[in-house]
């Protein structure tokens, strides 16, 4: 069973990670720092908006901002992702057994397709 603490960090870090931005937002994060200007640029919205996707993120413990001069660069801090790994591990094996029966079934039906005149 989870302590509570780690569901709830768990949850926080599921929240942030349900909005497409903000996947958009940690997959560019994970190539590097980058300013909040940076990480607007592909996205049809304002800075202001990017921001408060930003604050989620932070709020469950995914970005860091850090101060360099007037530079506020914005990293990604990946160990609320490895929670969540963690916490999906367990589900592998069901996973995988799935996609082994898939196989067997897409293989059964090539050959069936090969019989065909």
């Amino acid at each position: 069973m989870l302590h509570t603490e780690q569901m709830d960090t768990l949850s926080l870090t599921f929240a942030a990670l349900a909005d497409p931005t903000r996947r958009a937002i940690l997959a560019r994060l994970a190539e590097g720092e980058a300013p909040v200007t940076e990480l607007a640029a592909p996205f049809a919205m304002s800075l202001p908006a990017v921001s408060r996707h930003l604050k989620v993120l932070a709020k469950a413990g995914l970005v860091a901002r850090g101060r360099d001069a007037q530079w506020r660069p914005c990293r990604l801090v990946a160990e609320p992702l490895r929670e969540v790994a963690g916490w999906v591990e367990p589900y592998r094996p069901f996973w995988e057994e799935s996609f082994a029966r898939l196989d067997v079934v897409l293989e059964q039906m090539k050959k069936r397709g090969r019989k065909r005149p």
